[in-house]
């Protein structure tokens, strides 16, 4: 049981027990993304995972499931891990750090499963997912998948947008990610791996900037460079709303960037924010080894 408190309201998460709660996992994903039947995950298909060995978690207020996390055994380049293929947050509930809690209580299952890693995906050009993952949580990332699910799925958020997804790792027991789970934030390992960078700098080394709404893609300044920053809108959602073309534009200058920085070498290792709450400009750190 993993449990939390915010605004005087009691959260936990435990592991999902019975049909009623797998078949509530089935509510919350159309509620969370909109998706149909057919990109829905089947109840059926979360019972198989859990006693296969997979992880399927519920977060509850009382006897209300808010959000679900849900992973299933992997191997990939020789080592047994755990892939998280959905979580999921009813909108209603997405300022109560469900998410953020619902991914230290995965962490605790998959340790005590011997593992140490966990991987999953998510959209490069969400800011709040972004943050969670690497500020919050000290992923990694190596790869950029483009249309990971294809050109669109059922649900709205992927409509004339295509599915490019940033393909992460958490490895479990580094000092940076055990100090980050402990929540000790006076810990030097907490304290962001970009400290020695400041807003001149990521302008400088960036791949894509925003100028406007629209994005500016500039070149690499020089080969020998062993780190490099990419820019992303602060909320893309309402941007494609208002303007679904540089929705269109954001994709396809960043997913360039990510592809070439990639391939170049370079690793995702942070997320950092810029300005002022009321203007925020958001950065991906990439950084490599150079001779």
């Amino acid at each position: 049981m993993f449990e939390w408190n915010i605004d005087g309201r009691s959260f936990c998460i435990r592991d999902v027990e019975g049909d009623a709660e797998f078949h509530a996992i089935e509510d919350v994903q159309k509620e969370a993304w909109g998706f149909n039947d057919l990109d829905t995950v089947p109840a059926a298909t979360l019972m198989a995972t859990r006693h296969a060995g997979g992880v399927v978690l519920g977060a509850f207020e009382g006897s209300v499931m808010i959000g679900f996390a849900y992973g299933f055994a992997a191997y990939e380049q020789g080592r047994a891990s755990i892939h998280s293929h959905m979580l999921g947050v009813r909108p209603a509930y997405r300022n109560f750090q469900a998410g953020f809690y619902l991914k230290l209580a995965q962490r605790e299952r998959v340790l005590e499963k011997g593992l140490d890693e966990i991987s999953w995906t998510y959209d490069p050009l969400q800011s709040l997912n972004a943050h969670l993952n690497f500020a919050k949580l000290g992923v990694i990332s190596q790869r950029y998948i483009v249309n990971f699910y294809g050109a669109a799925t059922s649900s709205p958020l992927h409509q004339g947008f295509g599915t490019d997804r940033l393909w992460v790792r958490w490895l479990l027991n580094t000092e940076r990610v055990r100090q980050l789970a402990s929540r000790d934030e006076s810990s030097s390992a907490v304290r962001k791996v970009n400290r020695d960078f400041n807003s001149s700098e990521l302008l400088k080394l960036a791949l894509v900037l925003r100028e406007g709404d629209r994005p500016q893609r500039e070149d690499f300044r020089s080969p020998s460079s062993a780190s490099c920053t990419i820019e992303i809108p602060h909320n893309i959602n309402l941007l494609k709303q208002r303007d679904p073309q540089a929705g269109v534009a954001w994709r396809e200058a960043t997913r360039q960037a990510f592809l070439t920085a990639i391939d170049a070498g370079f690793e995702v290792i942070d997320f950092l924010r810029t300005g002022d709450s009321a203007s925020p400009r958001w950065f991906y750190l990439l950084t490599r080894e150079t001779t």
